[in-house]
């Protein structure tokens, strides 16, 4: 029922007509909390006789929950990690819609953690999801000293913390197996920031791989947080001046720019040098040759994260550590 002015009843509305307060209707439609016979039958009688539906506002209220989910993305992300992003962002959102949630979205620095503090602080979630983890995580310490329900799309060394994950380090120990069993025994490894997680378990799964074969890692072939394309230029000259067997990349933003340094210098793949990628996504399926690369399901990443997530804020026990499988995509490139 609508009001004179046209605005659907509220709770205030009720809580005024009735001389009450708020947080009396709100007892009164969740049947919890202390309140007397009289005030609740005499609430339900009104807000039957309007014809009151509460929104989700209200339902949240009377039930202690906002119906909002925060979702916090690294606010220094390259513009190729969009696609990985989004896809998780969709997988998030569609969980999340079939039972009534909506999706708050917020980014985050590694030092700079403002944004999420004040949601936190204002009470506009019930749960959170962090899309990017840190070795040393402002955003994990600050959730877990408010108390709040929250879920890392990654991995991390913090304890207590439950991790929906693809799995890294095994996915990139079977691809670096799969190019040294092929005599590429020379590899070059050109990586992200090493104060990611996930740059840390490709990292371990690349020397497991060294390891198990027995053979012998040249640590100069190792070029790691190149994070902008002068670094990297300079990287492709020392590899090609160390005539290696082939180049691999820590995710497909790095494989990008690699591939444009080898272009610009003539330099054919796989002709003359080898590339493979840790991380597949559209930016290199359209490539040419292809790409070798690794690839996950971002998307069933994010519904994971999300079912877990609104697990947690209904008390429920999860798991703390799962792990999603990967798929190893020979190409061209490598051949």
């Amino acid at each position: 029922m609508e009001k004179e002015d046209g605005r659907d009843i509220t709770i205030a509305d009720v809580a005024d007509a009735l001389g009450v307060s708020k947080t009396t209707v709100s007892r009164a439609i969740s049947g919890k909390g202390r309140i007397g016979k009289e005030t609740r039958e005499r609430v339900l009688e009104y807000i039957e006789e309007h014809d009151y539906k509460p929104n989700a506002i209200a339902k949240g209220l009377a039930q202690s929950k906002t119906y909002n989910l925060c979702v916090v993305m690294p606010r220094d992300y390259e513009v190729v990690d969009w696609n990985f992003f989004q896809r998780c962002l969709f997988g998030i959102q569609e969980t999340a819609e079939t039972v009534g949630y909506d999706i708050l979205l917020t980014m985050c620095r590694m030092n700079d953690i403002s944004s999420l503090e004040r949601i936190v602080d204002n009470h506009k979630v019930d749960g959170v999801v962090l899309m990017r983890t840190f070795l040393e995580d402002a955003q994990i310490e600050f959730l877990q000293q408010k108390g709040i329900s929250f879920v890392v799309t990654g991995s991390t060394n913090y304890e207590n913390v439950i991790q929906i994950d693809h799995n890294h380090r095994s996915a990139c120990r079977e691809l670096t197996s799969i190019l040294l069993m092929k005599n590429l025994k020379r590899i070059a490894l050109v990586g992200e920031d090493e104060g990611y997680v996930v740059t840390q378990s490709r990292l371990i799964g690349f020397r497991e791989a060294y390891r198990q074969a027995g053979e012998k890692l040249d640590e100069e072939l190792l070029f790691l947080n190149p994070e902008n394309r002068v670094r990297i230029d300079k990287a492709v000259n020392e590899i090609l001046e160390r005539d290696v067997d082939c180049i691999l990349c820590m995710d497909d933003a790095v494989a990008s720019r690699v591939l444009k340094a080898l272009r610009q210098r003539h330099v054919k793949v796989p002709q003359d040098v080898r590339v493979a990628s840790f991380y597949d996504s559209t930016i290199l399926e359209n490539h040419v040759p292809s790409i070798t690369s690794l690839s996950f399901d971002a998307k069933e990443l994010g519904r994971v994260a999300c079912r877990m997530l609104l697990d947690l804020v209904e008390g429920l026990e999860v798991s703390e550590k799962t792990l999603l499988p990967y798929e190893v995509v020979l190409k061209e490139s490598t051949k």
